[in-house]
């Protein structure tokens, strides 16, 4: 995510605490943590793909995920 996009989403949660937003910046504010939320996610998931775990005998093991 751009620098840009993250400045536009503390300009808009600043003014939601001061002065309250319109519609259409409620729908952007939306957008943005939305868009912020799903990168920062797939960041999370490859760095967890290239993850490994090291036994005490020195053998790694990949992360596999959690069944439901």
């Amino acid at each position: 995510m751009k620098q840009q996009h993250i400045d536009r989403i503390n300009e808009l949660a600043k003014k939601a605490k001061e002065q309250g937003l319109t519609d259409e910046e409620h729908a952007e504010r939306a957008a943005l943590r939305s868009a912020y939320i799903a990168e920062f996610r797939a960041s999370l998931a490859a760095q967890l793909d290239n993850t490994y775990i090291v036994d005490t005998k020195g053998n790694k093991k990949k992360l596999e995920k959690k069944s439901k």
